[in-house]
């Protein structure tokens, strides 16, 4: 049943795949409307009990409540919904992921049914992974959505209808590698792993001391689920003293993490990290250098945080997630809303 499952919804999470993605005009814009035009298109879909499932208040504390292991969570599961609702994700989906940042979103549903069949457990299910609007999707009110279940989380918070943030966004795989049956090899966020450790390896002995952090792994990403970003000190080694190519390689790794989301909102995040500046971002290790063995990086500056960790399941099983630290859950945005319409009820709606 599992897999049957996995099929269902390989093809309703997988049917925008099959279409092509040319760029248009104003590819920011037409994002920004095609979520609110699928969040509306959803609720309307939905029954009257389950749309109250599903949509929340704005000021709702779910909003921020995000996390990324099984567990039953805010909004409506994959399970309760119809082949036709469920196609009505993908919309959704798209209008804050890049095609390839929706695949891999895709293949992290996917892969509950391989983890079903590794730990024998049927609670492992691509069925639960819960989308949930908060607010009333326009162009004017701040509104926001979330689709989340085990190692997924996709926030998405639009304000005033010209800016979509896409931020904390989570990705994760287990197995990292799979170790056998149909898949046996496949590598669910290879390119995560992999340039980080190219970026550590290729480091001169006095910089890479600079850069490690602890010999021994962290156990997880260290801000785990926080709704707001604890204070964290930057560590590691600044860009600013990175070799040119040492640069290229972490605008590489980079790009892994900003490229997950369209184009018009990774554009937004690395002008931002630019104009903060780019020699101020810090990249730091912690473990081992060798493929298989417990290890963890973050990329940390003034308005962003990456973090990854690889250390559960003998180093098989990888965290990582995009931290926006002006404007997770819309942050500054969200503020300077509210300051700009104070006394505005309009701009207090829910």
């Amino acid at each position: 049943m599992l897999l049957i499952g996995a099929v269902v919804i390989l093809v309703s999470l997988g049917a925008a795949l099959m279409s092509s993605h040319a760029n248009v005009p104003d590819e920011s814009e037409e994002k920004r409307s095609s979520g609110t035009a699928a969040a509306r298109t959803l609720l309307k879909a939905l029954p009257e009990a389950k749309r109250a499932q599903a949509q929340l208040p704005f000021d709702s504390s779910e909003r921020t409540n995000w996390n990324y292991v099984p567990m039953k969570r805010a909004g409506v599961a994959l399970a309760e919904l119809d082949a036709n609702q469920k196609a009505m994700i993908d919309p959704l989906l798209r209008s804050a992921l890049s095609p390839a940042g929706f695949e891999t979103a895709q293949q992290i549903v996917q892969h509950e049914s391989i983890l079903a069949e590794i730990e024998k457990n049927p609670r492992r299910d691509p069925e639960l992974y819960y989308t949930a609007v908060f607010g009333e999707p326009g162009p004017r009110a701040p509104w926001a959505w979330r689709f989340e279940g085990h190692h997924l989380s996709v926030n998405v918070t639009h304000v005033e209808g010209q800016t979509q943030v896409v931020a904390p966004l989570f990705m994760g795989a287990n197995p990292a590698r799979v170790p056998y049956g149909p898949k046996a090899g496949q590598r669910l966020l290879a390119a995560e792993e992999d340039l980080a450790r190219d970026l550590i390896r290729m480091l001169p002995e006095e910089r890479r001391t600079r850069a490690i952090l602890s010999g021994d792994a962290f156990t997880d990403i260290t801000t785990r689920n926080d709704p707001t970003v604890r204070s964290l000190s930057i560590e590691g080694l600044a860009a600013g003293d990175m070799s040119q190519a040492e640069q290229a390689q972490l605008r590489k790794l980079l790009h892994v993490y900003s490229d997950r989301m369209t184009e018009s909102a990774a554009r937004e995040q690395l002008e931002r990290i630019e104009r903060a500046g780019f020699d101020k971002l810090h990249f730091g290790w912690a473990g081992s250098l060798e493929p298989g063995k417990p290890h963890y990086y973050r990329v940390h500056g003034p308005t962003v945080l990456i973090e990854y960790d690889n250390t559960q399941n003998n180093a098989n099983h990888i965290h990582s997630v995009w931290r926006d630290l002006e404007r997770d859950f819309g942050g500054d945005l969200l503020r300077a809303h509210y300051q700009a319409h104070r006394g505005d009820d309009h701009g207090h709606e829910h």
